[in-house]
């Protein structure tokens, strides 16, 4: 008996607005820039990866290969491409400051 196997592709579970922000948010916890990459990738072809290669001004291609898990994009283009999807780029503090370390400050 032979077993048929296809590739997963999160974009095929990626159904709304509310499905691509959690899958988003769950990836960026982590501290691997790549899987950020390829989560905006999956993204980007649950959306239509062509359009936006055109609103982001690269290639259909170029787009996939530097959002692939194995790419390796530059940060104006992970700004390009979350500004298309109407997202955007922010910076926060990974902890909480404590109490103590609040207290010196103040």
């Amino acid at each position: 008996m032979s077993v048929n196997l296809t590739r997963f592709d999160p974009a095929d579970y990626l159904l709304s607005e509310e499905d691509m922000a959690a899958y988003l948010a769950e990836c960026a916890e982590g501290d691997d820039p790549a899987l950020i990459a390829h989560a905006l990738g999956a993204i980007a072809r649950a959306r239509n990866l062509s359009q936006l290669a055109r609103e982001t001004g690269m290639t259909r291609a170029g787009l996939s290969r530097a959002l692939a898990r194995d790419g390796n994009p530059s940060f104006a283009t992970i700004s390009k491409v979350a500004k298309a999807l109407g997202l955007k780029v922010s910076i926060a503090p990974a902890k909480a400051k404590t109490a103590r370390a609040s207290s010196r400050t103040a």
